[in-house]
């Protein structure tokens, strides 16, 4: 069975944005859905959220899906890497992601130490970023850089800020077009 684990980003939380939405309509179309609140959200730690991830008795296999907006997207990295050597996801995708922590202490422990990306590589078949042009949070070079790094498909969105209610407005209480992805 098709499952996703959606990840929130910093100071958010799973009511939040377009994540209950996008869980729902999967689970609609059968899918598994898990969509939880992340512990201390305020102030994101990989190691708080792997422990967290790796305790709540999700199942990661060949049908799994991790979509992380923001932090979300770091935290799936830092799960991705931290898997067990059985457990490879199909697809990871990290929406508004960044690669250090863009000189906000509040972000510093999502970035103890280097993240192993061959590691990474290896847990999932696919990586996808989903980017603006215009993140007033995420410089874009961060999307390239781990796109890179990754070897994943960068899909860059013109003018869609943070894809965030509160940066685009009231239509990121949906993300079609991450569904459109999905469902393909």
């Amino acid at each position: 069975m098709r499952n996703i684990l959606i990840l929130h980003g910093t100071n958010n939380s799973s009511r939040n944005n377009w994540f209950r939405w996008l869980g729902d309509s999967l689970q609609k179309k059968d899918w598994k859905v898990l969509v939880p609140d992340l512990p201390h959200a305020e102030k994101p730690s990989i190691n708080v959220y792997n422990q967290f991830l790796l305790d709540i008795g999700w199942e990661f296999n060949s049908q799994s899906v991790i979509v992380g907006h923001s932090s979300g997207a770091v935290a799936t990295l830092g799960l991705l890497e931290n898997l067990p050597e059985h457990a490879i996801v199909d697809l990871a995708v990290l929406v508004g992601a960044f690669k250090d922590d863009l000189g906000n202490a509040q972000l510093a422990q999502l970035f103890e130490k280097p993240f192993d990306f061959e590691k990474i590589k290896r847990s999932a078949k696919r990586f996808l970023l989903i980017h603006s042009d215009n993140d007033p949070y995420c410089p874009l070079e961060h999307a390239e850089y781990l796109a890179e790094q990754l070897g994943g498909e960068l899909l860059v969105r013109p003018g869609e800020a943070h894809f965030s209610i509160s940066t685009a407005g009231d239509k990121y209480k949906e993300f079609p077009l991450l569904l459109e992805i999905l469902d393909a």
